[in-house]
């Protein structure tokens, strides 16, 4: 039996449901810009902690930390240096471990993220690699080979990077080493046990600190099957064109690649009650039950809504497909509107729609265009944005809340280009702006000189706008987003029934209805203008809305929720 962070025996709380994670609602915290205590600019553990009664009143039952370990922020936290620490400007382990605590008197869980494709180029590992030279173990734990050319001299392929640029990067002796994102993050191989092993350390270091879950970033992209002469690799456009659906593309969604997480699978049953987990996969549809099956991780994201348009039968077919999914793993399905990889959906649903591109990349070129202001109507996109949510925690499965979208926060687009950190900025130049807008500091108060958020200024600058969407103005308004979300999960936890949903007619075609196995009905109008009010709801009794109900119709851009 494992030790918990006291060095007592941890079998895990008495009575806690095996099962919690399958409906649970999950908060997502981007450490380095939710609260800073220090006065350093970086958010901290510490800034977490005091802000527990926050969290505790939002009503969440969890918390998905992403990464918080060493790193020299190449990718926001993503480059790990190592992965049993805290990064000094962020707190230390004992600073973890108060957390920890006080999350979980708050009766709020832990889930942290795991980056197991790459490391950092600061990593011990690697810098051992590029000590010990060709051949060497050291070096068989990540992907090197000779170049090609005459003398070594050019890449072993064409392969572009994604956040842009080669994907292979030369080191001093000639070699080249695959990097699949930036060059400061070095591929893992594998094929190598002592990666295996070494994982597997890790999550049962955390699981002892009393971590309840992981999300397992780029989950996909573990096994590699590389040809050995860099002339039979396949060249960038080849491997664009490779199906992705048979579990043969060389690069991504391998099915060796399940292996490793029934490995995992085997750490997490090691604990009472068992360490859940949840995949970042971005893979065909068909693709996905096999990450989220009882035997591997357990639970696989859906990031359908992530893309798709504010629109009713968009919606619909997003559900349809992905309940279906989730019964075939026997998981329940996931449902996220932002995360910090992509522009907040309160923005999104305020752009112009277009049939030609998906909901993110309407969002995506309006942020490279300078995120002019007289193409976002603001009001109508935090009206989408609050109907879709109560829309999605009425969904039977787990939903996933980003930071700051409890405040209706919009992307903070217009962002100096000497302030940005993200490297797709750097590296896509007048191609992507990358994700800097969606990860600026969140904003506690009206005023001081970073809101609320340290007792100094943020690492990202804060738009002044912020200010009117800060934490202790929406309190006091009970109209506000924040009091809304509070109400809402409340609510949820009331109403909650079977993973099972039933639509019912609407007599629309921008209006959706379903009801859940307790009687509790969900009404969303996709539509500008107010509805009358479904004959199929009528008489229920009327629970909660993103807007205001008169008793009888719909209001547009709308959700509304009620109890037959």
């Amino acid at each position: 039996m494992a030790e918990n962070f006291n060095g007592e025996n941890f079998a895990g709380p008495v009575g806690i449901d095996p099962d919690w994670w399958r409906q649970a609602v999950v908060y997502q915290i981007y450490p380095r810009s939710f609260a800073d205590q220090d006065g350093n600019t970086i958010g901290d553990l510490k800034g977490i902690t005091s802000r527990v009664p926050y969290l505790k009143e939002l009503g969440v039952d969890a918390v998905w930390l992403s990464p918080f370990y060493p790193s020299e922020l190449a990718d926001g936290g993503y480059d790990v240096a190592n992965y049993r620490d805290v990064d000094p400007k962020i707190g230390t382990l004992a600073d973890f471990d108060e957390m920890a605590v006080a999350l979980k008197e708050a009766g709020i869980k832990i889930v942290v993220d795991i980056v197991p494709n790459h490391t950092s180029d600061q990593h011990e590992w690697f810098q051992a690699a590029l000590k010990a030279g060709r051949g060497s173990a050291e070096r068989d734990r990540y992907i090197f080979r000779e170049g090609s050319g005459e003398n070594g001299e050019l890449p072993p392929s064409d392969w572009v990077a994604i956040f842009g640029g080669p994907a292979w990067e030369q080191v001093e002796d000639g070699q080249w080493y695959l990097h699949l994102f930036a060059p400061e993050q070095p591929d893992l191989n594998w094929k190598n046990p002592e990666v295996h092993e070494d994982f597997k350390k890790t999550l049962r270091f955390w699981s002892d600190r009393g971590v309840d879950g992981f999300r397992i970033d780029v989950a996909h992209a573990l096994t590699k099957d590389l040809a050995e002469k860099n002339e039979d690799l396949p060249t960038e456009a080849q491997l664009q064109t490779i199906p992705k659906s048979d579990g043969n593309h060389p690069i991504w969604d391998r099915d060796e690649t399940k292996k490793i997480y029934r490995e995992w699978r085997e750490v997490f049953n090691e604990y009472n009650p068992p360490r859940t987990a949840v995949a970042e996969a971005w893979v065909e549809s068909e693709r996905v039950p096999a990450y989220a099956s009882p035997d591997g991780l357990g639970q696989a994201f859906n990031f359908d809504l992530l893309t798709a348009r504010f629109e009713a039968g968009e919606f619909k077919k997003i559900v349809a497909q992905n309940l279906e999914l989730s019964a075939k793993s026997g998981s329940s399905s996931t449902w996220v509107l932002s995360n910090h990889d992509v522009v907040r959906h309160a923005t999104r649903y305020g752009l112009p729609i277009s049939t030609e591109k998906t909901n993110e990349e309407i969002a995506r070129a309006w942020l490279l265009a300078g995120a002019p202001d007289d193409q976002l109507n603001r009001e109508l996109g935090e009206s989408r944005a609050r109907a879709a949510t109560l829309f999605e925690l009425a969904l039977p499965g787990s939903a996933y809340l980003y930071q700051g979208e409890e405040l209706g926060l919009h992307e903070a687009g217009q962002i100096p280009d000497a302030d940005r950190q993200d490297p797709t900025f750097f590296r896509s130049p007048g191609v992507n702006v990358g994700r800097d807008g969606c990860r600026v500091p969140l904003p506690w108060t009206r005023t001081g000189e970073s809101l609320g958020f340290g007792p100094a200024g943020a690492h990202l600058p804060q738009p002044t706008w912020f200010a009117d969407y800060a934490v202790e103005v929406e309190e006091a308004d009970s109209s506000s987003t924040l009091n809304l979300y509070r109400a809402a999960l409340k609510a949820r936890r009331e109403l909650q029934a079977a993973e099972k949903l039933e639509w019912l007619e609407t007599g629309s075609e921008s209006v959706l209805a379903f009801t859940r196995p307790n009687g509790w009905v969900c009404v969303t109008n996709f539509g500008q203008d107010a509805v009358v009010l479904p004959e199929a709801v009528r008489g229920a009794r009327f629970v909660l809305g993103s807007a205001e109900f008169d008793g009888e119709n719909v209001p547009g851009s709308a959700t509304l929720w009620f109890k037959s």
